[in-house]
């Protein structure tokens, strides 16, 4: 850490080096954008990938593994597991779909989804008077996964200070590091 430390204060004499270690800096945070920017339009979804919160899917999927989502097939069948955000909250839901219902009037498909780890289907997390899903609040249909991983995601979310502490320890390390 004393070598961040003398490292930074020769940075701060040194303008030009300054300026080139902050773009190289942009330049990660940027390209990580893009990462993700092109993610959600390669698969037509907001949230192209998705931690588990909750043991409501278990055993399928652990609280803490990383899905990857999809939401370029319009199609989903009884059984999918898809991503679904409801009305007025924030974080979306991960559970299977349990029936698909076709609406004579409208033509639409409207979903009813259950975690497989609950007793009863999701008509009481819908939003008040909604007894189906909408195609149009599905993010996405599960495609891969990847165990654990999110649980680091989790810890941040759960202590937000060492969020922070992380952040700010990647970009001093990012800036005080020398090329070649």
């Amino acid at each position: 850490m004393d070598k961040q430390v003398y490292e930074l204060k020769k940075l701060w004499s040194n303008k030009r080096q300054l300026t080139f270690q902050v773009l190289n800096l942009a330049m990660i945070v940027f390209s990580a954008l893009m990462i993700w920017k092109g993610l959600m339009f390669v698969t037509k979804s907001e949230s192209p990938v998705v931690v588990v919160l909750s043991g409501s899917m278990e055993p399928a999927f652990q609280r803490g593994d990383i899905l990857f989502l999809n939401n370029a097939v319009h199609e989903v069948h009884v059984g999918d597991v898809v991503v679904f955000k409801i009305k007025d909250r924030d974080i979306p839901i991960v559970h299977r779909i349990l029936k698909v219902h076709l609406d004579q009037e409208t033509g639409k498909v409207e979903l009813l989804t259950k975690g497989d780890n609950n007793r009863v289907d999701d008509r009481g997390l819908y939003a008040p008077g909604q007894l189906w899903l909408n195609r149009d609040d599905i993010l996405g249909k599960a495609v891969g996964t990847l165990r654990y991983v999110g649980m680091v995601t989790i810890a941040l979310n759960d202590y937000p200070v060492l969020k922070y502490v992380l952040v700010g320890l990647m970009g001093l390390f990012v800036l005080t590091s020398k090329e070649g």
